[in-house]
């Protein structure tokens, strides 16, 4: 006999939880299913910097940004590039929703549950194509103090006040293969029950199967993420616009990142739109230190290092480092290769570099006050340095013919010429010798140092690379590295899903990356950062609401939340 819950949530991640916590508030009965161990509660949002996307939040006016909802629009719009009329049709709604959360309730509601923020407030995607192209026109990524960890526990604990009395039970080592329908509506899901296993958090887990599963729901919601480690997946949805995928990429998230609750949803009978539009990373570096197969780190490089591609080109404006993550893509994808070349010095990478994910930044992970302050001394930051030291993709020289000789040897391909590297790198220190210039790199860079946040703990100050005093010289090698899936199952703005007409699917919801973060595609082609475990959060959140409100509230709100 199969168990019976007012709401099955398929995943266990950040937007499983939001879902989850609303429907504890309301008294419902949920049970949330995940194919992992309980090691993995808060799937990828876990691993996260905890990047938050707000619009003219406290700490943006403490610092002088001024932002407002209309400029924010303008941006995402700008960034979104909509232009398919029946595929954007819901995302379209979903981007105006989500600024106007971003820019009114999101902080208020975040910080009563218990949200606190590091106080320097980043600029991510700065763009570069004018005022109504991609990029931000204001820094906009808030860091949650606690990084991912700590925005998962904010619903975690909500989510656990309702194990504590009875309302929810998490089902861990249960696979979905099959949604089940009655008449037509969505009341289960079915699946099989995985063999236990104690694997570490991210840690790639057996797939034996020792039983069967069946749960009947009047609501089921779809929380399962996107298909970033299914490489198969990722060349068979990669965009034509593109070319040819790359034979070779790394992977920013866990192995159990597969993609699977996409196919089966669609067997269902929901709708797939912008299939073709993903988030990749074109920074990424061999983890020494590898959790996951093919397991990589995104760089978060500042905007004074030389980038090249792998013949020794410099690569065009405005692709630059943090500026467009796409156009970069599409840029690198083209010339056949699927790495790239950064040239930099010891005073950059002691300013500029920082590392993606929660554990690479065990100062904030863990809140640690007199740790964070070793970012503002000399030398580059522990975990830094750990991949300068031990990182295959990191070279370290002191002069520029012995750096481009190791940059060949590395890579195999013998592709760069020293004199082309040689030229490049000399061309651009002569423009930092003056105050005016034509390189808008080094435009960029002044630009940068005019926001006091960037001057004093992103953006080195302006100087020759080949200057020995800035040495010595590093060459870091870039990969590719999958991250997001940006388009997926179609939802409405309370999370239901949509069938290929149009319609709505009864009883069948979806919320986080395997719903593009809302509607099928909240970012369009391109996101400003900050946004993925947001787009989780509101998602999350409308899912749960929506099914409480189809379900009615008869039972009471729980103190919970508000």
């Amino acid at each position: 006999m199969s168990e019976v819950a007012d709401a099955v949530v398929v995943g266990a991640g950040l937007a499983g939880l939001a879902a989850a916590a609303e429907l504890v508030d309301v008294g419902r009965k949920v049970v949330i299913v995940d194919q992992e161990n309980a090691n993995n509660i808060g799937g990828q949002a876990f691993w996260s910097f905890g990047g938050l996307f707000f619009v003219d939040s406290p700490m943006q006016r403490r610092l002088g940004i001024k932002d407002s909802y209309e400029l924010a629009l303008q941006d995402w719009m700008g960034n979104a590039g909509f232009d398919r009329e029946r595929e954007d049709r819901w995302p379209r709604k979903w981007a105006q929703a989500y600024v106007e959360f971003a820019a009114g309730e999101k902080y208020p509601w975040l910080a009563q549950q218990g949200l606190k923020l590091f106080p320097v407030v980043m600029w991510a995607e700065r763009g570069g194509y004018g005022a109504l192209g991609p990029g931000n026109s204001v820094p906009r990524f808030h860091i949650t103090w606690g990084t991912g960890p700590g925005l998962v526990e904010i619903f975690l604990r909500r989510v656990m006040v309702g194990v504590e009395c009875g309302l929810v039970r998490f089902a861990h080592r249960h696979r979905v293969d099959e949604i089940v329908l009655t008449n037509g509506a969505a009341t289960g899901v079915r699946g099989s029950v995985l063999a236990p296993d104690d694997a570490a958090r991210g840690v790639s887990s057996s797939r034996e199967v020792v039983g069967d599963f069946e749960i009947a729901a009047q609501a089921v919601i779809v929380t399962s993420g996107g298909i970033g480690h299914n490489f198969d997946m990722v060349r068979e949805d990669w965009p034509q616009r593109m070319g040819t995928p790359p034979m070779n990429m790394l992977a920013g998230v866990p192995a159990h990142v597969d993609g699977r609750m996409l196919a089966i949803s669609e067997a269902a009978g929901a709708s797939l739109v912008n299939r073709d539009r993903m988030w990749h990373y074109t920074e990424g570096i061999i983890n020494y230190d590898p959790v996951w197969p093919s397991h990589g780190i995104r760089v978060g490089p500042g905007p004074s290092s030389l980038w090249l591609d792998a013949t020794g080109k410099r690569l065009p404006v405005p692709l630059y480092p943090g500026f467009d993550t796409l156009g970069t893509m599409e840029y690198i994808v083209k010339t056949g290769y699927d790495y790239t070349w950064l040239i930099l010095d010891q005073k950059i990478i002691e300013k500029e570099f920082a590392l993606s994910g929660q554990e690479q930044n065990p100062d904030l992970t863990n809140r640690d006050l007199k740790l964070l302050l070793q970012r503002v001394r000399s030398g580059a930051p522990g975990p830094v340095e750990a991949f300068k030291q031990k990182g295959v993709d990191f070279i370290v020289s002191d002069n520029l013919a012995d750096l481009v000789a190791k940059m060949n040897k590395l890579s195999g391909d013998d592709l760069l010429d020293y004199e082309l590297v040689r030229g490049e790198v000399v061309a651009r220190d002569r423009e930092i010798e003056n105050k005016y210039s034509k390189d808008m790199q080094v435009v960029a860079i002044r630009g940068a140092r005019k926001y006091l946040a960037d001057k004093i703990i992103r953006v080195a100050s302006p100087h020759r690379i080949l200057d020995p005093k800035a040495g010595p010289l590093i060459a870091v090698r870039l990969h590719l590295l999958t991250r997001k899936t940006l388009g997926g199952i179609e939802t409405d703005l309370n999370s239901q899903v949509r069938r290929p007409d149009d319609t709505p699917f009864e009883g069948l919801y979806a919320a986080g990356e395997v719903a593009g973060f809302g509607g099928g595609g909240v970012h369009g082609y391109r996101a400003l950062e900050g946004t993925f475990v947001g787009g989780c959060i509101f998602s999350g959140r409308s899912a749960g609401r929506g099914v409480a409100a189809n379900l009615g509230t008869s039972r009471g709100r729980s103190s919970v939340s508000d």
